[in-house]
């Protein structure tokens, strides 16, 4: 999502997106978002684009919602979306609510056949007992962890400590914000199963996605079949 200001030009999510956080406006942002995210998801199928699943970020003050499933099925049928092509990407910060409305929401999601991943995984709350409760399907490894991964390779523990933990839990890894071939290198070493940041591509438009994925059919479907997939 990208704000296109009359005076200041664009506005990064980081500057905007904690504003909204802190109001009611990230509920209609939201939900905005996963419908839009969801009919994009179709058209790229409908044109030919083969990709397995959308993931989409979800708020606290969103996944709070009494409508929140009923949203999540509505976007689904409306654009006849099997329920694992959508993953629902939810922060650590979640986890701070009643564990049992969390459980009670996640199961559902879960039973419905959506994927559901943990954001941001090691910089708040989070400890082996969520992960061994929660039906979470993927855990995202934090960039500031990502960063520490140097050009050595030194720097790295925290996001390894990780990686053998989802694996010992039977979860997919996703590492956000690899940059440089070193944090790429460690992580193939750590059998990260998926990898999303700037050494593949910077964030695309829609029609620019679509034109780099066919431009990169070939390798993006070889990458799919082997245990290490790209994450744009």
């Amino acid at each position: 999502m990208r704000w296109n200001h009359p005076e200041r030009g664009f506005v990064s999510p980081g500057v905007f997106i904690p504003i909204a956080e802190n109001t009611s406006l990230i509920v209609d942002v939201g939900r905005i978002i996963l419908k839009n995210a969801c009919t994009q998801f179709r058209q790229w199928l409908n044109d030919g684009i083969q990709l397995d699943y959308i993931a989409v970020n979800v708020s606290v003050k969103q996944f709070q919602q009494p409508d929140f499933f009923q949203l999540v099925e509505h976007v689904l049928e409306v654009n006849q979306l099997p329920p694992h092509c959508l993953e629902l990407e939810i922060t650590e910060s979640v986890l701070m609510d009643d564990t049992q409305v969390v459980m009670a929401m996640l199961e559902k999601l879960k039973n419905l056949g959506v994927q559901l991943s943990i954001d941001d995984f090691g910089t708040g709350y989070s400890s082996m007992s969520y992960l061994e409760q929660l039906p979470f399907d993927t855990i995202k490894i934090d960039m500031s962890f990502v960063r520490k991964i140097q050009e050595n390779g030194e720097g790295g523990t925290i996001a390894a400590t990780i990686a053998a933990m989802a694996h010992a839990l039977n979860k997919r890894i996703v590492a956000e914000g690899v940059e440089i071939q070193a944090q790429l290198d460690f992580l193939t070493q750590c059998n990260c199963e998926l990898i999303q940041g700037y050494i593949y591509s910077r964030p695309l438009p829609a029609d620019e996605l679509a034109a780099y994925v066919r431009k990169n059919h070939a390798a993006v479907r070889n990458a799919l079949s082997e245990p290490r997939y790209l994450s744009a």
